[in-house]
């Protein structure tokens, strides 16, 4: 067979289309042949041509990953002995790559420890005298560690040493380059007896990247990457050398003969740096340097002839694919202002803004504009207080600049004060506004790319305005209906479109007298059919969603049903991710105006939603190396390929290495969002019943409709109390692996935060949910070992919602989880003695007090309630005060003699809360009533503990208790 397969081979590389489709046929008969793995080993090892060993080795290794249980335990033992060999004999790398990658896909099936002739091979290998081999080895290592990490773990010290030998080899640097890439994949898995060893060798990484960065900057770029993973994974690492790692950076990012790619990956670096330790930035004086080499970036002219993306007259204001060395120079400022103290930032950050500002380089002063622009988020505060007029000031001037890139950017700077600068800059509308007026009546004459910044801006003022926008309405709505009559540019009539539903979002029912003329305005657009008409007629659909819901009942109720008529209409005739989403965002506002319309057609409208989630269009999978293989064993139907699932039997990822990765078109990404959105104010329940159809189509790729159906989930559980939980426990059941498997450590702070932040939801919806505590008891084994993981995190967030999941555990399972409480009590007492984050200790106090109220037998209270009590009043987290002060009322009634007993601690808490924002007016009478049976039933008690108060707070205590 290995012969006619060869032939079959050969003549898929014919440029003749009938011999490539004959050949496909034939091909795809062969792979239903169960000699199909003997024969692609003996093409593989035995053919001349390169290409053909090549494919071999691309379609064993999708046969090896899909159809591995059935080989036997002989032939598995037999395949890996020929891969070896196979390997070590070939000459070609590209057929080297093909190997490693198949040897791989055997290592996620055949662990490590199961396999020692690929020991002795790396051994061998990657310790040779001879370069080459050196080089070979490093690869197959590169592969086989990055496939399945783990059950290398016994070896890190062992490969560590070795990279630090490799990386020394400076005349080698695809070796050097591999070894790189393995210690990336090492990374997330590395314990504590790594540390040390990995400290080390961040020196000469430095040293190698520099030099492989002269032999081949796409690799260099790539290897840059394990900065990003020793950063998510283990900063401390990092820490000691943290300036010769952003020198290095510096130097890359500095350097215009570099790539864009190698350049933003530096930069990149640096933000990530900041974001994670800008204290320590700032004590190892870095944050001069740092803007000394970003600053020239920042405000480096485009080459002659051409703009920054940003500036271009057709550039797109939502793209964000803009991956230049000015664009990541901006997130550098934007991260300082996010983490730094404004007044350290801004004392070395000011002087260069000010100097690009008065700069005769118009691209100069572009920057200084831009460095205001991203200060205004992270240092809102310090700007509102303190430089808001002076810096509003330089952006009014910049609007009337000689240089349009110069205005353009003042425009931005604006937009982005108007958003979050709040309340103060709305202040100063009497002087902004004429400016923007006056852009608005010389529309026409602007270019479209210009004038779509000063929407931007216009649009961000005017949507916090409120009622401040009404002596500006009629010439705003004169100018916006003058541009849907007059103006013949679409994008034109677009923006005035959004316009006007910033306006209404301001205006609200002082739109009223403008409502019809722009209705028919709207209507002509809505009908429009035609192709290019699409993006504005999606945008009258998102301005028809406001008004419905700003305009008012009384008149927007009238057109309700025409609304809905229209919305199917228009997503049964038009196939278009944005025009879908801004239809369903119509319903969902309709349903707030008039919900009686919506009836008749609720089964219609949910249908089409459930659609759009369940869809997988937008989605495009690249596949690597020959897709016609792929495409040719995808299409295998025996019973194991059909029963391939999305997750394997660890719930963990399980994805085709031959598809090298999933885009998505942020359309349908925003598609899908927004139907969520709008199904969860529509109709809750029908969403819950469908949520497990959904997760099961798409939830296998690679964008987020996993947390989207998660938060969506959250939601259903939370809004239908009536609903038993044994409805809805087998979704539960499905979606739970997805939620605990981003608790891991391999993923993100984010991801792992966001896990256990919403298995803390959950439990605690399941506290007020008929069978809640039967179905918290079933899933705490599940959750338990995630939950306390989550304690122990090296992230204060991460511990804080894990603090908080395990209580709302034991509130929701009471006594079904008593025999965990000793293990909780432990855990929660030894993170009490040492944690420093005040939040997460008003959780442990919270958590404490639901572990108490659910199930106060099995807690030791005399020594719980004093620690407890040791670290009140709560600081940071003061909803949890109802938690707290609840329990201590239960307890008073149930153990008197224990309060009585710890009544100063008590007295002095409750002194600091007592008659401010921290108690809701419930939590604040049942405190009261305590303090007022303790000072009738015990005064004397009561009176001594008054004594240690200071007169404010005991005057305070005294008049609180003595009301009648």
């Amino acid at each position: 067979m290995s012969g006619e397969l060869e032939q079959i081979l050969l003549q898929l590389t014919q440029p003749d289309n009938a011999i490539i489709q004959q050949a496909t046929a034939q091909l795809k008969l062969a792979f239903k042949d169960p000699a199909i793995i003997p024969a692609l080993c003996a093409v593989m090892t035995g053919s001349q041509n390169t290409q053909i060993r090549q494919s071999a080795a691309v379609m064993l290794r999708m046969r090896v990953k899909k159809h591995w249980k059935k080989i036997s335990p002989d032939h598995r033992e037999s395949l890996k002995a020929v891969v070896l060999k196979a390997f070590q004999q070939e000459t070609e790398h590209t057929v080297r790559h093909s190997l490693s990658q198949l040897s791989a896909v055997m290592v996620k099936h055949e662990t490590p420890d199961r396999w020692p002739a690929l020991f002795t091979l790396l051994n061998q290998s990657t310790k040779s005298n001879n370069p080459m081999d050196r080089q070979v080895g490093l690869l197959l290592l590169s592969k086989v560690v990055e496939s399945n990490p783990e059950p290398f773990k016994p070896h890190y010290r062992q490969l560590l040493q070795l990279f630090g030998t490799v990386l020394r080899d400076l005349d080698n640097p695809t070796a050097m380059y591999y070894s790189i890439l393995t210690l990336t994949a090492m990374t997330a898995y590395t314990g504590t007896e790594e540390m040390n060893l990995m400290r080390s060798l961040i020196p000469t990484l430095i040293i190698a990247l520099r030099h492989l960065i002269k032999a081949d900057q796409d690799q260099a770029s790539e290897a840059m990457e394990v900065f990003d993973e020793l950063m998510e994974s283990e900063v401390s690492i990092m820490v000691p050398h943290i300036t010769e790692i952003v020198h290095f950076c510096l130097e890359v990012s500095a350097d215009t003969t570099l790539t864009d790619s190698l350049r933003v990956k530096a930069l990149s670096c640096i933000a990530f740096l900041i974001r994670l330790k800008s204290k320590t930035v700032l004590k190892q004086k870095l944050l001069n340097p740092i803007l000394q080499t970003v600053f020239p970036v920042l405000s480096a002219a485009p080459p002659p002839g051409e703009e920054d993306p940003e500036d271009e007259e057709n550039s797109n204001e939502d793209d964000t694919d803009n991956e230049s060395p000015k664009h990541f120079a901006a997130q550098v400022i934007d991260t300082m202002a996010l983490h730094m103290p404004p007044e350290k930032l801004f004392h070395q950050l000011m002087p260069l803004t000010q100097a690009c500002l008065a700069s005769d380089n118009p691209y100069e002063r572009k920057a200084g504009l831009m460095c205001l622009a991203v200060l205004a988020e992270g240092c809102a505060d310090h700007i509102r207080t303190k430089m808001l007029s002076s810096m509003l000031q330089t952006v009014c001037q910049s609007l009337s600049d000689s240089n349009q890139v110069v205005r353009s950017a003042g425009l931005f700077a604006l937009g982005q004060f108007s958003e979050h600068l709040q309340p103060e800059v709305s202040k100063y509308c009497a002087e902004l506004m004429p400016l923007l007026l006056g852009y608005m009546s010389a529309l026409n004459q602007a270019k479209i790319g210009h004038v779509t910044k000063a929407f931007y801006a216009l649009e961000n003022f005017l949507e916090n305005l409120g009622s401040e926008i009404e002596p500006y309405l009629p010439t705003l709505m004169e100018t916006m209906l003058s541009a849907l009559s007059n103006a013949e540019n679409l994008k034109l009539k677009e923006l005035a479109v959004s316009a006007i539903g910033a306006i209404a979002n301001a205006a609200k029912e002082k739109l009223v007298p403008y409502f019809l003329p722009v209705i028919e305005s709207l209507k002509g657009f809505l009908t429009d059919t035609r192709d290019e008409m699409r993006s504005l007629q999606t945008q009258a659909l998102d301005t028809l969603s406001v008004l419905a819901r700003t305009i008012g009942k009384e008149v927007f109720s009238p057109l309700a049903a025409e609304c809905v008529q229209l919305g199917l209409n228009l997503t049964n005739t038009i196939d278009d991710p944005d025009l879908r989403r801004c239809t369903y965002s119509l319903f969902s506002a309709v349903s707030t105006v008039s919900p009686d319309c919506l009836n008749p057609h609720l089964t219609a409208i949910t249908t089409i939603m459930l659609l759009s989630l369940k869809s997988t269009e937008g989605v495009t999978a690249h596949l690597e190396e020959d897709k016609t293989f792929v495409l040719l064993d995808g299409d295998d139907d025996d019973d194991e390929a059909q029963g391939d699932t999305i997750l394997d039997e660890e719930g963990t990822d399980n994805v085709d290495p031959d598809i090298a990765g999933f885009s998505v078109e942020n359309a349908y990404i925003d598609e899908k969002e927004d139907t969520c959105d709008a199904l969860g104010e529509i109709v809750i329940y029908s969403f819950l019943c469908c949520i497990y159809t959904i997760y099961t189509k798409v939830c296998g790729h690679a964008f987020n409709l996993v947390d989207l159906a998660i938060s969506a989930t959250n939601r259903c559980i939370k809004s239908s109390s009536a609903i038993p939980a044994e409805t809805f426990q087998p979704y539960l059941n499905e979606l739970l692996p997805l939620i605990m498997n981003k608790a891991k450590l391999s993923y993100t702070v984010a991801d792992r935060s966001f896990s256990v932040g919403t298995l803390g939801e959950i439990l605690q919806s399941l506290v007020n949910v008929s069978g809640g505590r039967a179905c918290a008891g079933k899933l705490s084994n599940q959750l338990l070992p995630v939950l306390v993981a989550g304690v122990r995190d090296s992230d204060s967030e991460v511990r804080n919602n894990s603090v908080f999941a395990l209580g709302a555990l034991a509130q929701a399972a009471g006594p079904l989880v008593a025999r965990d409480y000793p293990m909780m009590l432990s855990l929660f007492s030894n993170l009490l003695s040492k944690e420093q984050d005040r939040r997460v200790i008003d959780n442990l106090c919270a958590a404490l007090c639901r572990m108490i109220m659910s199930n106060m037998e099995g807690v030791p209270l005399e020594q719980v309630v004093p620690a407890l009590l040791a670290h009140l009043p709560l600081k940071e987290d003061m909803e949890e005060n109802k938690t707290v002060y609840s329990c201590l009322a239960m307890l008073y009634s149930q153990n008197p003699a224990l309060v009585l007993s710890q009544i100063k601690p008590i007295v002095s808490a409750s002194s600091h809360v007592l008659g401010t924002n921290d108690l809701d007016t419930e939590t604040q009478n049942t405190l009261v009533m305590l303090l007022r049976d303790v000072a009738q039933r015990h005064s004397k008690e009561f009176e001594v503990a008054m004594k240690s108060l200071p007169a404010e707070q005991k005057m305070k205590l005294t008049g609180a208790v003595s009301q009648s």
